[in-house]
């Protein structure tokens, strides 16, 4: 139950443009400079830093995380794919414009073990935590110095003191009611986040739609992939049982088919990973804008309840004031009203800066996601080229093949409509030859001829004649019907008779 995986993080400075690469440089060397650094951390760790980044930075757009996972933690495949999604992770927020100098990210990617434990386990904000850090780190390296050796014990001191329970509890049921009572503090912003939440709340029901019509795509993708290798299948046992030419061709429709069940199942793979993925990952960052904006409207509520309590510790100490002899009370109620007014004066300095922030990055999140939609529409048009060319590459081979097969009763070089006369045929400019019958035909007066007969009926026996329907000599049977000739057969003998 104890059990975990571990990620190693690295970090190294990007090279200079004028940096010579040193090839007598060993991995351990790498190390030793000062602009490299390598930690251990596990998933608690990323999901510590994901939640104190909404704390440093809120209002910011914070890249999503991957999901938990109950089962299947320790098989390779899992391992590896979470290993790349908390790297494009760790990427996106080394890059991102609000959070890349936020101080838990230098925490979490630079701190020994014993300063990140303390850090993670500070129940103050961020800024003390990050100075826990600091005076840790600075210990550790005093101790080297003078060769104490090892790393510092946690100093309760530096630990950022834990506000009482009582005090928070006082807060959630003030914003409670303040946030039941609607009266909000009213900004000149109000209607563009108003405008903003809708365009979000929009795009988050399209791309919804989007998403599951593109998994609908990739997962009939997969179920032809497999009819195919059935199809394949099918007809390579049904050519096994034929013997000739045709079994040849039988077999190498099922060689074909085979081959497009593998074309179309790595294409399917293909549209999961540049397509639906991309999908998924655009709804979480319509998610963590989602988040933004309630981290801003959190911080109007709590400017919201700060005045309100202002107003509450005024009215009180102008009462007290009126009242004799509550002198004593009424200086307690003005040191609590300017610790209110202080309060509220950094929830109105935090929600402003919360809402500059989130109008930063709707702006940014627009513009770049709008690039990375367009790049997976036009990545997945080149697929879907890619794809067909290759199927009909396959089916381009297949043709030949199958014509140079010679199939029983087909003569190569047979042309249905060719028009060209045959023995006993003649061309009526139709461009189909006209039936020819030779000989006495049933029911006929001796000698005529020219009459054709029903084939559908049995041979008929006329006097010691026997009529036997055949094929002309260079005509396929297919397409040609009633192209038959009768025979004399007076020679043969009548069984019978």
């Amino acid at each position: 139950m104890n059990k975990y995986t571990s990620y190693r993080v690295d970090v190294r400075p990007p090279p200079q443009q004028n940096d010579e690469p040193n090839l007598n440089q060993s991995p351990d060397d790498v190390f030793q400079n000062t602009g490299h650094s390598a930690v251990l951390r596990r998933y608690s760790d990323f999901l510590w830093l994901y939640e104190r980044l909404h704390k440093e930075r809120a209002g910011g757009i914070i890249p999503p995380l991957p999901e938990k996972q109950a089962v299947s933690r320790f098989s390779s495949t899992f391992i590896e794919e979470r290993r790349v999604n908390l790297e494009r992770y760790l990427r996106r927020i080394a890059v991102h414009p609000e959070l890349y100098d936020a101080p838990s990210l230098d925490t979490f990617l630079r701190a020994d073990d014993v300063t990140f434990h303390t850090a993670k386990n500070s129940k103050g904000s961020s800024s003390d935590a990050a100075a826990s850090m600091m005076m840790s780190m600075s210990m550790s390296i005093n101790n080297a110095n003078i060769g104490g050796g090892g790393y510092p014990s946690p100093n309760p001191a530096m630990m950022a003191p834990t506000p009482p329970k009582k005090d928070g509890i006082k807060k959630w049921f003030a914003e409670t009611k303040t946030s039941i009572a609607g009266d909000l503090v009213r900004s000149p912003d109000d209607d563009l986040f108003v405008e903003i939440e809708r365009y979000i709340d929009g795009l988050e029901k399209q791309m919804k739609n989007v998403q599951q019509q593109a998994s609908g795509l990739v997962k009939k993708g997969k179920e032809i992939a497999n009819g195919l290798f059935e199809f394949g299948l099918a007809f390579n046992v049904l050519g096994q049982s034929e013997a000739d030419d045709l079994g040849n061709a039988l077999s190498k429709m099922g060689t074909a088919a085979d081959e497009l069940s593998a074309v179309s199942m790595s294409h399917s793979e293909k549209e999961m990973m540049q397509f639906e993925e991309p999908l998924k990952d655009y709804l979480k960052t319509i998610h963590a804008v989602k988040l933004a904006l309630q981290k801003r409207q959190n911080k109007r509520l709590t400017y919201t309840t700060s005045l309100s309590e202002v107003n509450t510790k005024r009215a009180n100490l102008a009462k007290l004031r009126a009242t004799p002899g509550a002198e004593a009370k009424a200086y307690g109620a003005e040191m609590s009203l300017k610790r209110g007014e202080g309060a509220a004066d950094v929830a109105r300095d935090e929600f402003a800066t919360v809402s500059q922030r989130v109008l930063r990055e709707v702006d940014r999140f627009k513009r770049e996601k709008g690039d990375e939609m367009r790049r997976v529409v036009l990545d997945y048009i080149t697929l879907q080229i890619d794809y067909n060319k290759k199927m009909e590459q396959v089916w381009a081979e297949l043709l030949p093949k199958l014509e140079a097969i010679q199939v029983p009763g087909s003569l190569a070089g047979d042309n249905v409509n060719s028009g060209a006369s045959n023995s006993g045929s003649s061309n009526d400019g139709t461009g189909i030859p006209t039936n020819v019958v030779t000989g006495s035909a049933i029911g006929a007066p001796n000698g005529e001829e020219g009459q054709v007969h029903d084939l559908s009926q049995p041979q008929h026996q006329h006097g010691n004649n026997i009529y036997q329907p055949h094929m002309n000599v260079g005509q396929n049977m297919l397409g040609l019907e009633g192209s038959v000739q009768y025979r004399d057969n007076t020679d043969l003998p009548i069984s019978g008779m």
